[in-house]
């Protein structure tokens, strides 16, 4: 993904973190890794990821210049935005940082829609204090989702 003269990078920093949109920054082979040890990617191929963050918003969490966190969103700039793959490497959790990845997600300009979704089987406390509400909701896929069955 190049970046258009219109957009321009943002990032933010806490302590030795960085946390960035700017696609260079990515290493895919890192959140390839960080998405196959998830119980909702773990069977997503290489191929399917590169397609997905190709077409989304991504911020990328860095430590000390390594990828060790993750999240994208799947927007239409306008009506809606989809939160998705929020992963923060084990060794680097427990420090507040996934907080601050969807507060800073939930800032960026290019999400500001008029609503924001996001499917989740274990993160609810986390989710519902940045005022997402749990709702009914309709999926229509052939792949299932056992996950949400849980």
């Amino acid at each position: 993904k190049t970046i258009s003269a219109r957009q321009r990078v943002r990032q933010w920093r806490k302590g030795r973190y960085l946390l960035t949109d700017d696609p260079r920054r990515l290493d895919l082979d890192a959140v390839c890794a960080l998405l196959h040890a998830t119980y909702w990617a773990h069977d997503r191929p290489r191929s399917m990821i590169e397609k997905a963050i190709r077409h989304s918003v991504c911020l990328n969490l860095l430590h000390d210049g390594k990828q060790v966190g993750f999240t994208r969103g799947v927007t239409d700039h306008a009506t809606f935005t989809w939160l998705c793959d929020v992963i923060v490497h084990p060794d680097h959790q427990r420090k507040g940082l996934g907080k601050w990845m969807v507060q800073c997600f939930l800032e960026h300009p290019e999400l500001q829609t008029i609503s924001h979704h996001l499917c989740t089987k274990d993160a609810h406390a986390l989710y519902e204090s940045f005022g997402f509400k749990r709702i009914e909701a309709m999926r229509r896929s052939d792949r299932p989702m056992p996950f949400l069955l849980a």
